[in-house]
């Protein structure tokens, strides 16, 4: 027996438009990315002659939306592009993309429509920043969306009524490189020490993912007169909002603080595990997101993999991370370039509930 495939379907208000989607996680595989692929079902005694479209948007927010200080919205329109797909400009069969599609016309009958869209290789993947438990209104957060609305031409007034909007999102994947072994080494002089503090600080590998624990290697060696304790290791999430105002926000989303000592004229040689997961930062206002989902949990924001010849300003906000280890006496810290990737693999399975009056369908 062959599993079921799980259909996010919306529908508008006044029943004149619906859209059925296979899934709204879509990755990039760095080389290509996921196309969005769905089928729109329409009602012509609905329609009452108007055309439908199907709209793909990416948007960039940073503020309220409806904030406007001296002319200048804080919200960018990255990507949008519509298509009509009734009445259709093209045959079915050549729309027709992928075997989901051919299995939902089958079943939605003659007044079930495909569209299909591919992104373009400048656009950032969807990041959100977590809110405070007071904050209020749409969060700084760069959202995908895919609308289908009724009109007399694409670009009137969108009747609300007759629109039918579902969140996506555009996901970050990356293969492991096994070659590349981050590390870092510093040395401290003391005063009144003639000797060194030597610490060096390695990952067994560049690439995490979500969920993974991180293993990093602390090796110390104490020629210096002083005795080491305290030893911590944490791992820094540093966002930067890029388009706008450029802040910088640094926060650690996993820190493991012991009592190893390192005396005068010893050595250590230790491994150390650290989670960095969402889990543990879930009431932490400013941490950066995969975008999030209605109902549905999500992770950490992967790192960002900017393309070459891809303006930075474009991504909206850009995420990268850090492993550093600290001595009560001295500190040693992995270089800002030295990152990990963290992303997500796992999809979605089951019945997941969507945005307001949505419900899933099975197939």
């Amino acid at each position: 027996m062959t599993p079921k495939q799980v259909i996010f379907k919306k529908v508008s208000r006044d029943k004149s438009v619906a859209v059925y989607l296979a899934k709204r996680d879509f990755v990039d595989h760095c080389d290509f990315v996921d196309p969005v692929d769905g089928v729109v079902v329409i009602d012509p005694t609905q329609l009452k002659g108007r055309k439908v479209y199907v709209m793909l948007s990416c948007t960039f927010r940073y503020g309220r939306q409806d904030m406007d200080v001296m002319g200048v919205a804080f919200r960018r329109d990255l990507f949008l592009v519509t298509r009509q797909v009734y009445p259709e400009l093209q045959d079915k069969e050549k729309l027709t993309h992928t075997k989901i599609q051919q299995k939902l016309l089958r079943k939605l009958g003659d007044n079930a429509f495909p569209f299909f869209f591919e992104f373009p290789d400048n656009l950032p993947c969807s990041v959100s920043l977590q809110p405070g438990p007071l904050d209020e209104g749409k969060k700084c957060a760069v959202e995908f969306e895919v609308k289908a609305f009724c009109g007399e031409a694409q670009d009137e007034k969108i009747d609300k009524q007759s629109s039918v909007r579902l969140t996506i999102r555009k996901i970050q994947f990356s293969p492991e490189n096994t070659e590349l072994a981050p590390a870092a080494e510093m040395t401290f002089e003391f005063l009144m020490s003639e000797k060194p503090l030597q610490v060096k600080l390695s990952l067994q590998k560049e690439t995490f993912y979500h969920g993974e624990p991180l293993k990093a290697n602390v090796e110390i060696t104490n020629s210096s007169s002083r005795n080491i304790k305290d030893i911590s290791l944490s791992v820094e999430q540093v966002t930067n909002v890029v388009l706008y105002s450029n802040d910088k926000y640094v926060k650690s989303v996993a820190k493991e603080e012991t009592d190893d000592s390192v005396p005068s004229g010893t050595t250590l040689k230790k491994e150390y595990t650290l989670h960095p997961l969402l889990a543990y930062n879930k009431d932490r206002r400013g941490i950066a997101l995969d975008g999030r989902l209605k109902h549905e949990d999500t992770n950490l924001a992967s790192s960002s993999i900017v393309k070459q010849e891809v303006l930075k300003e474009v991504q909206g906000m850009l995420v990268s991370y850090k492993v550093q280890a600290g001595v009560l006496s001295g500190f040693c810290g992995v270089p800002d370039d030295m990152v990990f990737e963290d992303f997500k693999r796992d999809y979605l399975k089951g019945v997941v509930y969507g945005d307001d009056d949505e419900s899933p369908a099975e197939l």
